[in-house]
């Protein structure tokens, strides 16, 4: 099954910037579908953006601030995170999708361990 490792969390100020990264190996995989999401404390997992069979897509609600950008060749995915806010503070996961394109968390099977990204005011 496919590994995940994800990097390039930490701390930092608001209006800061994070670049995070994830790579993918461990055998036979799929990476057509790759997703970055978030969950805080107490909070459902939310999805932020997508790319899918090369087609970029990003949640209005951090449109503008986040984006999504894949290094096909080094299977690795990576979220650039600019202007950055206390509410963006959580913990963010990349996934690889089997065959769903999705904002939402359930039809993704395949997980990172998580890095954390704290901002400060």
């Amino acid at each position: 099954q496919v590994q995940l490792v994800e990097s390039g969390g930490g701390s930092v100020q608001a209006g800061g910037s994070l670049r995070l990264s994830c790579a993918a190996s461990g055998g036979a995989y799929n990476t057509n579908f790759m997703g970055w999401f978030r969950q805080a404390p107490g909070k459902e997992r939310e999805g932020l953006a997508l790319i899918c069979s090369g087609i970029r897509y990003v949640r209005d609600s951090v449109k503008g601030r986040f984006t999504i950008s894949q290094d096909k060749a080094k299977d690795t995915v990576f979220l650039q995170m600019d202007s950055l806010k206390p509410e963006d503070t959580a913990m963010y996961y990349c996934a690889v999708g089997a065959s769903a394109c999705s904002y939402s968390p359930s039809p993704w099977h395949n997980w990172g361990q998580g890095t954390q990204v704290t901002v400060s005011s």
